[in-house]
């Protein structure tokens, strides 16, 4: 059975940074940590070779659901960009779904705090910016 070598290079930057920053420590510090071990061990009962392995394969899957919570995170931001601009020109209602308490047409979509915030107009004419997409009830053609 032959082994691919484990590589932290098909890894984003960003995507070590912030697994990084979940459980603060690296790939490069896990390796660190298995050396460390494997030079304080008792050389009359070494790691069996299976444990050894084992322990290698869990690092190397934990980096890889770092990597795809990443990916996730970004796939879903870029899905909430597009749902918020498909808005665009629509009129919207927030509140509940029976009694809508805010109606307008959506003016202008925010991306300043990174997540999608809505800029509606009023039928009076009211500018109301800042709402969130999660509290859109309903979506209408003007």
């Amino acid at each position: 059975m032959a082994l691919a070598p484990i590589s932290s290079s098909n890894a984003s930057g960003a995507s070590a940074a912030s697994a990084q920053d979940a459980y603060g420590l690296n790939f490069e510090s896990l390796l660190q940590i298995i050396l460390t071990q494997l030079t304080y061990q008792d050389p009359l009962k070494p790691m069996d070779n299976f444990q050894f392995v084992s322990q290698l394969g869990q690092f190397s899957q934990l980096q890889q659901s770092q990597i795809l919570n990443d990916r996730m995170e970004s796939l879903l931001s870029s899905q909430g960009a597009a749902q918020a601009t498909g808005l665009l020109g629509k009129e919207v209602a927030f509140g509940s779904a029976s009694n809508p308490t805010l109606t307008g047409t959506v003016t202008a979509i925010s991306f300043a705090t990174g997540v999608p915030e809505i800029t509606i107009e009023t039928t009076s004419g009211q500018t109301i910016a800042g709402l969130s997409l999660a509290d859109v009830v309903v979506v209408r053609d003007n």
